[in-house]
């Protein structure tokens, strides 16, 4: 009974019944995934963009914070002003203060950026003058001028202005000022708010995305870009499928100021796969009630030739010959093993498509992962700072200082896959020099490249992985370290142009268990993070040059390690 049960013969119209209910469950799983993907890559790029803007935010309070104070002293105990304000504005005394000003504020607006512009004021010689370069135009300056001049004469306006950052309007553009005071002269900083939004938006918030600047009242302080669209601009047409699109606000305020940082990100990306994946689902569903209605109205001629194809491909499961679809009596078979083909098709474009996706979200790791500052670097450096000044080594605080600045700001700006050979370099003698200073005679260093390779493209931050090693691991008290950083380049034996870079030192070298693993490529235990960043390097050279990179590590014959680096040549060209 159960056997004939098992054979029993349904009507086409239940096959039919089952393959709906089918399409209809594999549509909304569909969907379901789509929209649980599309919700999940939302909050991962909002979450990537806010940690952008406070990095941003907090570097904009710092510099405001620091040009306050610098403004503050200046005023406090430059005796440039206290002649200025003694002497007449022709006489020679006068003259060569305003000289001396000039320099010292232009070294500062070098420092933090030439959009920064600065300004004097003393009152009682009501004398106005810029003591930097400017970035504005005369025109502008001259509109400035007069409101911070009213400013300060009006004294329930200046309370507003007082040694905080306000935004003013001059000839249709915004500007964020800063007056402080000492008793008859002042000193203001003034910056344009295009200027202070410029970096933020060169960050991708999406084709209708956009950063700008507001005040309080939500008044938009920085000049739109051409492309970016408000929330007020959308047209009721698109507001049908809000729903599908991706629009979400990051706000930021800034410390000791009247206004915030706004990051609308609207990525039409979302949207369009959604649309694409109901029109691939519906075109599914469109061909399954055409093949069921063809199934109702040609079930005679279309069962047998089925049957035989089955038959067929029961032949082939055993082994026998293929099934011949051409000589078949209907054609609808061979346009099924031709959408066959394209489905298998689609799937293989689907998880190319996934595995893309994969390496993107990667990227965007290793990109935040490069933004991360070590807080143990960056309090040695301060510490170092800290003990030269205590022995008073005003020359030594300079060049630390210049250093850590250049080391960081690199870090911050090496958002690309690639950068020059070159900047990356310089990188690794900025970090050299930090390091030198803080163990006096322990090691010493030489750099040499070919000129073969200026132009080349490396990855960032991929050398100072393993100086960074060699400095960690082989610096003593004992005796001193040799360092050497060696590039030029090969032809491989698959004639193909390899940039090599090696890397040597002449300490201890690797520990034979650390070297057999670096040899077999063996992760390391994760135990408070030793050579990691080793296996972090390795991994970003597979995936940027595609296993095409190599590294191979080695222990020199009179002692120290050995890094070898053979990469693809890539020039700035390609």
């Amino acid at each position: 009974m159960g056997k004939k049960t098992g054979n029993k013969p349904y009507p086409i119209k239940h096959y039919v019944k089952i393959m709906i209910i089918i399409s209809f469950s594999v549509l909304v799983l569909d969907f379901i995934i789509s929209f649980a993907s599309i919700f999940i890559v939302k909050q991962q790029s909002t979450r990537y963009l806010q940690d952008t803007a406070d990095l941003y935010i907090n570097r904009i309070n710092h510099d405001f914070a620091y040009i306050n104070h610098y403004m503050g002293w200046t005023l406090a105990n430059d005796e440039s002003l206290n002649m200025m304000n003694a002497y007449g504005m022709n006489s020679t005394p006068f003259i060569k203060a305003n000289e001396n000003l000039y320099k010292r504020f232009t070294e500062l607006q070098k420092n933090y950026g030439l959009e920064y512009n600065f300004f004097f004021y003393l009152k009682n010689q009501s004398f106005f003058l810029n003591c930097a370069p400017m970035s504005i135009s005369y025109t502008d300056y001259r509109n400035l001028k007069d409101q911070m001049v009213s400013y300060i004469e009006d004294k329930n306006l200046f309370e507003k202005f007082y040694s905080k950052w306000t935004p003013i309007s001059a000839g249709g553009k915004y500007y964020v000022i800063n007056i402080v005071p000492y008793y008859n002269r002042y000193l203001i900083a003034l910056i344009s708010a295009d200027d202070l939004i410029r970096p933020l938006r060169q960050i991708n918030l999406g084709k209708n995305g956009y950063a700008s600047l507001v005040d309080i009242q939500g008044r938009t302080l920085s000049t739109p870009i051409s492309g970016s669209l408000s929330a007020h601009a959308e047209s009721p047409a698109s507001s049908v499928l809000n729903f599908l699109r991706s629009g979400r606000v990051v706000t930021n305020e800034f410390s000791n100021s009247t206004f915030s940082v706004k990051m609308v990100i609207k990525f039409g990306a979302f949207e369009k796969i959604v649309i694409a994946q109901l029109l691939i689902m519906l075109m599914f569903f469109i061909v399954v009630f055409v093949l069921s209605a063809v199934m109702l109205l040609f079930r005679k001629r279309v069962l047998g030739p089925i049957r035989s194809f089955s038959r067929n491909l029961a032949r082939i499961n055993e082994g026998e010959a293929p099934a011949d679809i051409k000589t078949g009596r209907i054609i609808e078979l061979e346009r099924a093993n031709a959408q066959f083909k394209d489905l298998v098709e689609q799937i293989k474009t689907y998880k190319i498509a996934m595995y893309e996706q994969e390496l993107e979200k990667q990227r965007i790791r290793l990109d935040y992962m490069k933004l991360q500052i070590k807080p143990h670097f960056f309090l040695n450096c301060l510490t170092s700072i800290y003990s030269m000044a205590q022995i008073q080594m005003y020359e030594e605080i300079e060049n630390m200082a210049m250093s850590t600045s250049k080391y960081f700001r690199y870090i911050f700006q090496s958002g690309e896959n690639f950068v020059r050979l070159e900047d990356e370099i310089e990188h690794v003698r900025t970090y050299l020099d930090i390091q030198k200073s803080r163990y006096q005679g322990a090691f010493s260093y030489r750099i040499e490249q070919s000129e073969d390779t200026i132009g080349t493209m490396v990855p960032p931050l991929m050398l100072q992985t393993f100086i960074e090693n060699s400095v960690k691991y082989a610096v003593s008290r004992d005796r001193e370290l040799q360092i050497t950083l060696t590039v030029f380049k090969r032809i491989s034996t698959a004639e193909e142009e390899m940039t090599i870079i090696e890397i040597t030192d002449t300490g201890p070298g690797f520990p034979p268990d650390i070297l057999e693993k670096l040899a077999n490529g063996e992760p390391f235990v994760q135990t408070g993070g030793s050579r990691i960043g080793i296996m972090n390097v390795l991994q970003r050279l597979n995936l940027l040059y595609r296993q095409k990179a190599n590294v191979e590590f080695a222990n020199g014959a009179d002692g120290g390690a050995c890094v070898t680096i053979s990469l693809p040549f890539i020039n700035t060209d390609s």
